[in-house]
Protein backbone atom coordinates (compact mmCIF):
# COMPACT_ATOMS: atom_id res chain seq x y z
CA UNK A 1 0.00 0.00 0.00
CA UNK A 2 1.26 2.76 -1.28
CA UNK A 3 0.47 6.79 0.34
CA UNK A 4 -2.51 7.97 1.98
CA UNK A 5 -3.90 7.20 5.60
CA UNK A 6 -2.33 4.19 7.22
CA UNK A 7 -3.78 2.32 10.29
CA UNK A 8 -1.70 3.03 12.97
CA UNK A 9 0.40 5.81 11.76
CA UNK A 10 0.69 9.56 13.12
CA UNK A 11 1.06 10.82 16.90
CA UNK A 12 -1.60 9.23 18.96
CA UNK A 13 -4.86 11.45 19.60
CA UNK A 14 -4.46 13.53 22.38
CA UNK A 15 -0.69 13.08 23.14
CA UNK A 16 -0.12 16.72 22.06
CA UNK A 17 0.26 19.16 24.95
CA UNK A 18 -3.58 20.35 25.07
CA UNK A 19 -4.25 16.32 25.10
CA UNK A 20 -7.00 17.18 22.50
CA UNK A 21 -7.05 17.49 18.86
CA UNK A 22 -5.91 20.47 17.11
CA UNK A 23 -6.29 22.52 13.99
CA UNK A 24 -3.75 24.57 12.74
CA UNK A 25 -4.83 28.14 11.71
CA UNK A 26 -3.72 31.48 9.62
CA UNK A 27 -3.26 34.36 11.89
CA UNK A 28 -1.76 37.89 10.58
CA UNK A 29 1.66 38.86 11.83
CA UNK A 30 0.84 41.88 13.51
CA UNK A 31 -1.76 39.80 15.22
CA UNK A 32 0.49 36.94 16.91
CA UNK A 33 1.38 38.03 20.66
CA UNK A 34 -2.64 39.25 20.62
CA UNK A 35 -3.84 35.72 20.02
CA UNK A 36 -1.00 34.04 22.32
CA UNK A 37 -2.17 36.24 24.99
CA UNK A 38 -5.49 34.94 24.69
CA UNK A 39 -4.37 31.33 24.26
CA UNK A 40 -2.48 31.76 27.76
CA UNK A 41 -5.06 33.70 29.57
CA UNK A 42 -3.23 37.34 29.60
CA UNK A 43 -5.52 39.87 29.67
CA UNK A 44 -3.48 42.67 28.00
CA UNK A 45 -5.70 45.81 29.28
CA UNK A 46 -6.22 48.91 27.10
CA UNK A 47 -6.69 52.27 29.04
CA UNK A 48 -8.08 55.37 27.46
CA UNK A 49 -5.69 58.13 26.90
CA UNK A 50 -7.11 61.51 27.64
CA UNK A 51 -6.31 64.06 24.49
CA UNK A 52 -5.61 67.00 27.08
CA UNK A 53 -2.08 67.50 28.79
CA UNK A 54 -1.40 67.39 32.48
CA UNK A 55 0.49 70.67 33.56
CA UNK A 56 2.36 70.42 36.35
CA UNK A 57 1.64 73.95 37.58
CA UNK A 58 -1.50 75.71 37.92
CA UNK A 59 -4.31 73.41 36.98
CA UNK A 60 -6.63 73.90 34.13
CA UNK A 61 -10.07 72.59 33.37
CA UNK A 62 -9.74 68.99 31.65
CA UNK A 63 -10.96 68.37 28.50
CA UNK A 64 -13.06 65.09 28.61
CA UNK A 65 -11.94 63.64 25.33
CA UNK A 66 -10.95 60.34 24.88
CA UNK A 67 -7.85 60.24 22.03
CA UNK A 68 -6.95 56.74 21.70
CA UNK A 69 -7.40 53.81 24.06
CA UNK A 70 -3.53 52.13 24.78
CA UNK A 71 -2.68 48.56 25.13
CA UNK A 72 0.31 49.14 28.31
CA UNK A 73 1.98 45.83 26.57
CA UNK A 74 2.06 47.34 23.26
CA UNK A 75 3.75 50.93 24.88
CA UNK A 76 5.99 48.92 27.38
CA UNK A 77 6.99 46.27 25.54
CA UNK A 78 8.39 46.37 21.77
CA UNK A 79 9.71 43.02 21.82
CA UNK A 80 7.51 40.82 24.20
CA UNK A 81 9.81 36.92 23.41
CA UNK A 82 13.07 39.50 24.76
CA UNK A 83 11.65 41.41 27.28
CA UNK A 84 11.13 40.75 31.09
CA UNK A 85 10.70 42.36 34.67
CA UNK A 86 12.72 43.04 37.45
CA UNK A 87 12.58 45.35 40.77
CA UNK A 88 15.07 47.67 41.92
CA UNK A 89 16.46 47.38 44.83
CA UNK A 90 18.18 49.82 46.81
CA UNK A 91 19.11 53.77 45.50
CA UNK A 92 22.57 53.65 43.73
CA UNK A 93 20.17 55.12 40.43
CA UNK A 94 18.40 57.59 42.09
CA UNK A 95 19.59 60.36 40.29
CA UNK A 96 18.61 58.46 36.83
CA UNK A 97 14.68 57.90 38.44
CA UNK A 98 15.20 54.83 39.45
CA UNK A 99 14.44 53.87 43.04
CA UNK A 100 14.05 51.04 45.60
CA UNK A 101 10.73 49.20 44.49
CA UNK A 102 10.88 50.53 40.91
CA UNK A 103 9.70 47.87 38.48
CA UNK A 104 12.30 48.04 35.43
CA UNK A 105 11.37 46.60 31.95
CA UNK A 106 14.31 44.95 30.29
CA UNK A 107 15.10 44.30 26.63
CA UNK A 108 17.36 41.56 26.12
CA UNK A 109 17.45 42.42 22.13
CA UNK A 110 18.71 46.04 22.24
CA UNK A 111 22.34 46.40 21.94
CA UNK A 112 23.74 47.30 25.38
CA UNK A 113 25.54 50.39 24.02
CA UNK A 114 27.61 52.70 26.17
CA UNK A 115 25.54 55.27 27.58
CA UNK A 116 22.63 52.92 28.21
CA UNK A 117 21.08 51.68 32.01
CA UNK A 118 21.84 48.06 31.78
CA UNK A 119 21.14 44.71 33.83
CA UNK A 120 24.47 43.18 34.56
CA UNK A 121 25.65 40.09 36.19
CA UNK A 122 29.30 41.02 37.88
CA UNK A 123 30.63 37.61 38.93
CA UNK A 124 27.07 36.27 39.38
CA UNK A 125 25.60 39.39 41.29
CA UNK A 126 22.95 41.79 39.80
CA UNK A 127 23.24 45.17 39.31
CA UNK A 128 21.54 48.33 36.99
CA UNK A 129 23.96 50.66 36.07
CA UNK A 130 24.76 52.86 33.63
CA UNK A 131 26.98 51.03 31.08
CA UNK A 132 30.41 52.64 29.88
CA UNK A 133 33.19 52.12 27.34
CA UNK A 134 35.64 54.07 26.65
CA UNK A 135 39.37 53.37 25.17
CA UNK A 136 38.22 49.31 25.81
CA UNK A 137 37.94 49.96 29.54
CA UNK A 138 34.37 48.89 30.71
CA UNK A 139 32.67 50.50 33.73
CA UNK A 140 29.47 50.40 35.38
CA UNK A 141 28.09 53.18 36.31
CA UNK A 142 26.18 54.36 38.95
CA UNK A 143 23.34 57.61 39.28
CA UNK A 144 24.54 58.19 42.49
CA UNK A 145 27.69 60.34 44.05
CA UNK A 146 27.40 57.99 47.17
CA UNK A 147 28.65 54.91 45.04
CA UNK A 148 31.43 54.18 42.91
CA UNK A 149 31.88 53.21 39.66
CA UNK A 150 32.71 49.22 39.01
CA UNK A 151 35.57 48.91 37.13
CA UNK A 152 35.91 45.71 35.26
CA UNK A 153 38.27 43.50 34.50
CA UNK A 154 39.39 40.73 32.49
CA UNK A 155 39.23 38.67 35.86
CA UNK A 156 35.43 39.17 36.07
CA UNK A 157 33.32 37.77 34.60
CA UNK A 158 30.32 40.44 33.26
CA UNK A 159 27.23 38.89 31.51
CA UNK A 160 24.71 42.13 30.63
CA UNK A 161 20.82 40.67 30.74
CA UNK A 162 19.60 43.72 29.18
CA UNK A 163 18.79 47.03 28.27
CA UNK A 164 16.53 49.23 30.75
CA UNK A 165 13.82 50.98 28.65
CA UNK A 166 11.19 51.90 31.09
CA UNK A 167 10.87 52.23 34.93
CA UNK A 168 7.49 51.60 36.64
CA UNK A 169 6.82 54.06 39.63
CA UNK A 170 4.54 53.38 42.19
CA UNK A 171 3.41 56.76 43.96
CA UNK A 172 0.81 55.19 46.62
Amino acid sequence: MRGGKREGSGRPRGSNQYGESTKAMRIPMSRIEEVKCLITGANPASIPLYSCKVKAGFPSPADDYIEAYVSLNEFLIKHPSSTFLLTASGDSMKDAGIVNGDLLVVDRSLEPAHGRIVIAAVDGELTVKRLSRINGQVQLIPENSAFSPIDITENQDLIIWGVVTHVIHQTL
